[in-house]
């Protein structure tokens, strides 16, 4: 099916274009060109007065609709979450586990597997949370999993995870730069987290290799005067690109508009979400806008993409187009997917998004349908 999609605006990923119109066939975009110049073959679809914009992109969720992944490994789990996802217009997430037994780590690994076999839609692959962090910096990760890493445990991710395993979360200080070498030579993405490193030993990682950061300014040591920390190491680097949680609650919102003044398009969101659970290792309860442990530790959040952008545009005073570029092309080019996703060009992926001018969702379109 050949189908042309015109919308009052239509945000490329780049720039806000009027008067256009986005062409697509078989699921991706063939281009973009002015009303005028659709050709007779395709059928139109009119998007009336609203926004077509790139479907988001979650690189940092563990469940959704009532599901954690790492307490019911099912391909039911990630099911709940794509659709948790859908709603908040994410059409791709990366599904997170926090710190477990490298047994479970094996077991969500065949999971994403067999929901792949099946068909399952929206799923790029698995981010590990742990267990190579700082118990010191653990915030609500269960320490009794927390470990420094070994070459053969890693090797062991490396061959079952092949594929799969798309992002790790580490403290850099507790890991050898040998196993951190291992797995970026094995294309996963390295981020900086749960850590309690010096600004030094930051910096170095950074300038070894390490990519990313995780939810800036959470689980990490603090800028201050005397030792500026990892987030003085992530401030301070040209190319390191890190997630924020933009909920008001993980973060001040005037920490995240002074991050983003100083970061640029380094900075870019996540939801870090979890759902209620009360039972197993990770217990979340929900308390009016966030979840935590029994005890009260901040253990996730209850955003979704869009609403992490609507509080970008309405509560830190970031641009529109900027907002949606930090929940769809940064984190499409931290993985490396910016010709897939993340933007509206020749050859992407037609996931799309439909915004009115209250940033509420009206519609997702997953592969031009």
């Amino acid at each position: 099916m050949s189908t042309a999609f015109i919308a009052r605006e239509i945000f490329t990923g780049h720039e806000i274009v009027t008067g256009k119109a986005v062409l697509v066939q078989n699921g991706k975009v063939v281009d973009v060109v002015d009303k005028n110049l659709i050709p007779a073959d395709y059928r139109v679809k009119d998007l009336n007065a609203y926004m077509l914009a790139p479907s988001l992109i979650d690189l940092q969720i563990y469940g959704g609709n009532g599901k954690l992944f790492s307490t019911e490994l099912t391909t039911e789990s990630l099911e709940a979450t794509y659709e948790y996802c859908m709603h908040g217009g994410c059409s791709q997430f990366v599904i997170t586990m926090a710190t477990n037994s490298i047994e479970k780590f094996l077991t969500g690994i065949e999971v994403v597997k067999q929901y792949w076999s099946a068909g399952g839609k929206g799923l790029l692959g698995l981010h590990l949370e742990g267990p190579y962090i700082n118990p010191i910096k653990k915030g609500a990760h269960v320490e009794k999993y927390i470990k420094k890493p070994t070459l053969d445990e890693v090797n062991l991710l490396i061959q079952k995870g092949k594929g799969i395993i798309k992002m790790i979360t580490l403290a850099p200080e507790q890991c050898d730069k040998n196993v951190i070498d291992l797995l970026l030579e094995n294309d996963i993405v390295v981020s900086a987290g749960h850590s309690n490193a010096t600004y030094d030993e930051a910096i170095n990682s950074f300038y070894a290799g390490i990519p990313a950061a995780t939810h800036l300014f959470n689980a990490m040591s603090p800028l201050q005067g005397r030792e500026p920390g990892m987030v003085g190491a992530i401030y301070d680097h040209d190319e390191l690109m890190s997630s924020i949680v933009c909920d008001g609650v993980h973060v001040d919102f005037a920490s995240v508009r002074i991050s983003k003044k100083i970061m640029e398009e380094r900075l870019f969101f996540i939801t870090d979400a979890v759902v209620e659970v009360l039972h197993g290792d990770y217990v979340h309860v929900f308390k009016e806008d966030r979840y935590t442990l029994p005890n009260g530790t901040l253990s996730g959040s209850a955003l979704t993409m869009l609403k992490a952008v609507k509080n970008g545009v309405e509560k830190v005073g970031i641009t529109l187009p900027e907002a949606l570029r930090m929940a769809s092309l940064y984190p499409a080019k931290l993985m490396g997917l910016e010709n897939k996703y993340g933007n509206i060009k020749k050859g992407t992926t037609a996931d799309f998004i439909v915004l009115d001018d209250q940033l509420k969702l009206q519609q997702i379109i997953i592969e031009g349908e």
